[in-house]
C-alpha cells in the first residue's frame, strides 16, 4: 500500500474547503438577491427602499468576492484547468 505524503491530504482537504466556501457564497449571493427582490415588492416607505439597496450592495459585493475567490483558486491551482 502507498501512503500519500502530508501535503498531498493537506492539499485535498484545502481544495474541498475552498470548494464548499465557493457554493456558501453562491448561495449567500442567491439569499441576498431574493431578499431585496421580496422588497422591491413591499416598496411602501424609505425605509424599505434603504432596505433593498442594501441587499444588492451585498449581493454586487458577495459578487466580487468570489469572482476574486474563484481567480485565486485557479490561480494556486485549487480548481484544476479543464482543456
Amino acid at each position: 500500500m502507498v501512503k500519500k505524503h502530508n501535503a498531498v491530504i493537506f492539499f485535498r482537504k484545502t481544495a474541498m474547503l475552498a470548494k464548499i466556501l465557493i457554493l456558501a457564497t453562491l448561495a449567500l449571493i442567491l439569499v441576498s438577491l431574493f431578499s431585496a427582490l421580496a422588497l422591491l415588492y413591499k416598496n411602501d416607505d424609505a425605509d424599505k427602499r434603504k432596505r433593498m439597496v442594501q441587499a444588492l450592495t451585498v449581493r454586487i459585493s458577495l459578487s466580487i468576492a468570489l469572482f476574486a475567490a474563484l481567480l485565486a483558486s485557479f490561480y494556486f491551482g485549487l480548481i484544476p484547468g479543464r482543456g
